[in-house]
């Protein structure tokens, strides 16, 4: 039996119409103007199943950070361009740790839908929720439809961006070749194993 993905099956619309929804309903594109080089904001947000919020610069002074911004609607509607995105980053989630490098994945959903969310496409990676989406506008990642846009930004042991994307129809998120080459370039490792 073929599996049936969640955004095309989905009738239940329910959580979907909330001030979320409305506080982003009018398009805006994207208007990150942070160049390579530059320190990113940072921020603290709550995370399912961590016991305290997540300091982006806690993360990121410990190993260079993939910060992820995604677009899901609710725990029953997906983003069509992000669900299989997130698939594809779950997947490969291993390839990024082995590369010395940590995966934070930002929604705007509240914590119940995250955790549902979370659940639901078994989730290796933490995800992070900020549904009032005051992160996702400090990173200036833009609106559409109810959902802010998602991004990509990678992120050095320093807090400077090396590389970003940001949403557009022709390439909606980062292809994962292009992020594994930023990482290869700037020589992202694993930190050494302490020996006692």
């Amino acid at each position: 039996m073929a599996v049936q993905l969640p955004f095309l099956t989905s009738t239940n619309f329910s959580g979907l119409f909330n001030e979320r929804f409305w506080q982003n309903a009018w398009p805006l594109p994207p208007q990150n103007q942070l160049k390579r080089g530059a320190l990113v904001p940072d921020v603290e947000l709550p995370g399912v199943a961590l016991s305290e919020p997540v300091r982006l610069s806690k993360v990121w002074k410990e190993q260079p950070l993939l910060l992820v911004f995604t677009r899901i609607f609710t725990e029953h509607q997906y983003c069509p361009l992000c669900y299989p995105y997130l698939k594809a980053l779950n997947e490969n989630y291993n390839t990024f740790q082995g590369k010395g490098v940590a995966v934070l994945v930002v929604t705007s959903t509240d914590a119940h839908q995250s955790e549902k969310v979370k659940a639901d496409m078994a989730l290796k990676m933490p995800l992070l929720y900020d549904p009032s989406c005051q992160v996702f506008r400090k990173y200036r990642t833009g609106q559409a439809l109810g959902a802010p846009l998602p991004a990509q930004f990678l992120i050095d042991q320093e807090g400077k961006l090396r590389y970003k994307h940001l949403f557009s129809f022709l390439e909606p998120n980062a292809p994962l070749e292009r992020l594994f080459q930023e990482i290869d370039a700037f020589g992202a490792t694993v930190p050494p194993t302490e020996t006692r």
